[in-house]
């Protein structure tokens, strides 16, 4: 009986471990099982990876932030007289930095400077251009920041070139506009960079903020003139920090949501429209700790679900273009609803 038994899983293990078949399939089911196990491990490190990184970027950076002031003495920006310039401009002030102001209107230029020199007696200096105008204005910038020892540029300034969205040739005045936009969103990042950034790599530190846009990560339909310039701020941006960072220059892309300022005319600050000067103080908290920024915890949670409920193949759709179209002629219908009863009244 015992010597049956043995020969019987003696067979049994022969058919089962010897046969090809069998061998095939176990090994086939055992790659899977471990490819299956490496992907669920490597998906869970990277979302831990990730929720680490923003808990440094949002959370820590509060506590521990850099110290601005050992990138230099003074920090350059331009489209400093309003919304997020301006917002950063006194919120470099606030951190012991002198700043340079950049900007086209004069009156408003004065006006900030001295609220920056009283506010926080820092010294400030203006210069007055349009960037709009294209190549002729450097010179000028050139020999305004000359002598300058400067830590920190932010390339802020920008414009566009609608209050909602339109199709490509239903710009107004598209001629002028495209040249307008690219001047000043283009334009102005690479040369203001080209102008200061060798004085950062003679000393061995600096930082370059340059502000882009969420439809510079994503492509916008409807915005598409605005979100081509973004691409290349995001990209130059990446590009730069790449190059560069070896030489102790940090250059930090930020892709901001919505924030009340006149180009989003000024809307409500809520849970997901954040004020100018908040956005400023808590993208500047994120120096140090990541070189592509939302800004702020709301636009990043923001920007992560859109990624989810609107990834870009529905986002460019023809459905999803039309429905926008729909909205941005129903809400300037409505604007000029008002702009009428207020001039009646």
């Amino acid at each position: 009986m015992k010597l049956g038994l043995t020969t019987f899983l003696n067979a049994y293990y022969e058919a089962i471990l010897l046969s090809p078949e069998l061998c095939c399939k176990m090994s086939f089911t055992d790659a899977l099982t471990i490819v299956g196990g490496l992907a669920v491990v490597f998906h869970l490190l990277r979302l831990a990876w990730r929720c680490w990184c923003g808990f440094r970027e949002f959370i820590l950076s509060e506590r521990w932030q850099v110290d601005l002031r050992t990138y230099g003495k003074w920090a350059v920006v331009t489209g400093a007289t309003s919304g997020i310039g301006k917002a950063y401009a006194t919120e470099l002030a606030r951190r012991g930095l002198d700043v340079v102001l950049v900007s086209r209107c004069h009156d408003k230029l004065q006006m900030v400077a001295k609220e920056i020199e009283d506010q926080y007696g820092r010294k400030t200096r203006t210069i007055q251009v349009d960037f709009t105008d294209g190549h002729s204005i450097y010179p000028a910038i050139a020999k305004g920041l000359q002598g300058l020892e400067i830590g920190i540029l932010v390339n802020n300034v920008g414009m566009t070139y609608a209050d909602h969205f339109a199709y490509f040739l239903e710009i107004p005045n598209i001629e002028q506009k495209i040249t307008q936009v690219i001047n000043c969103n283009v334009l102005s990042v690479a040369q203001m960079t080209r102008l200061v950034l060798p004085g950062m790599v003679e000393r061995g530190t600096g930082l370059i903020i340059n502000i882009s846009s969420e439809v510079g990560i994503h492509p916008q339909p409807l915005l598409s003139l605005y979100s081509a310039t973004k691409v290349f701020v995001t990209h130059l941006s990446h590009c730069l920090h790449a190059e560069y960072k070896a030489k102790g220059i940090t250059v930090q892309c930020v892709s901001p949501l919505l924030v009340s300022t006149n180009m989003t005319h000024n809307m409500p600050v809520n849970s997901f429209v954040k004020s100018a000067p908040g956005f400023a103080r808590d993208a500047l908290n994120t120096v140090g700790y990541s070189s592509h920024t939302s800004g702020c915890l709301s636009h990043a949670l923001q920007d992560a679900a859109i990624a989810i409920l609107l990834p870009d193949w529905l986002r460019m759709s023809t459905a999803v273009i039309k429905k926008l179209s729909k909205l941005a002629e129903d809400s300037e219908y409505k604007r000029k609803l008002e702009g009428q009863r207020e001039k009646q009244e």
